[in-house]
């Protein structure tokens, strides 16, 4: 198993085409230098901060004792923008099991922060409801397909910002970028 360090020097050498044949093993379940989930994780991180995004890269929230509170997926920051990540490499649809998580730790930072649910294979029902009224957190949820055009069309910050504006102009925080007509170009 690879320490957090590690995965991050690693991810950082790969270039959008690196990122690209990941995604594909990733799809393939064909990632075996990775611990689960892990190269999925990092390769969201590292998709934005090739967009120019600010990461912070997976990380443990620990109290005076060195105990551990929380852990952290990772941060994106672009421009007004900054939120925490929830990633999900699951065959299954997500549950509301990580959204739920994801807002308890939204409740712990400023009232601007945002989540990112990001999962290769989608929200259960169930999980969409709880997102869509869960105010005054917003999460923004992301599904395989959008992040399947978002990296190929290198438009990962793009689709956060318009995840977002659609979220404040409407009150839905689950825009589907397949939706949205230049993406399908």
């Amino acid at each position: 198993m690879a320490s957090h360090k590690e995965y991050e020097e690693r991810m950082q050498r790969f270039d959008h085409g690196g990122i690209l044949r990941l995604w594909d093993a990733i799809l393939a379940g064909d990632v075996p230098d990775w611990d689960p989930g892990k190269a999925f994780e990092y390769l969201i991180l590292r998709a934005f901060q090739l967009e120019g995004a600010a990461v912070v890269w997976p990380y443990s929230v620990r109290d005076a004792n060195n105990e551990e509170l929380e852990q952290i997926d990772g941060a994106v920051f672009v421009r007004e923008l900054h939120g925490l990540v929830e990633a999900k490499d699951h065959a299954a649809k997500v549950d509301v099991g990580p959204v739920a998580k994801l807002r308890s730790q939204l409740l712990r930072r400023p009232a601007a922060s945002i989540g990112l649910a990001i999962s290769r294979s989608g929200f259960s029902d169930p999980a969409v409801a709880l997102v869509r009224y869960m105010a005054p957190q917003t999460i923004l949820l992301w599904q395989g397909t959008e992040i399947d055009l978002a990296l190929k069309k290198q438009k990962m910050v793009d689709g956060l910002e318009r995840k977002y504006r659609y979220a404040v102009t409407h009150g839905w925080p689950d825009l589907n970028l397949g939706s949205i007509e230049e993406y399908l170009k």
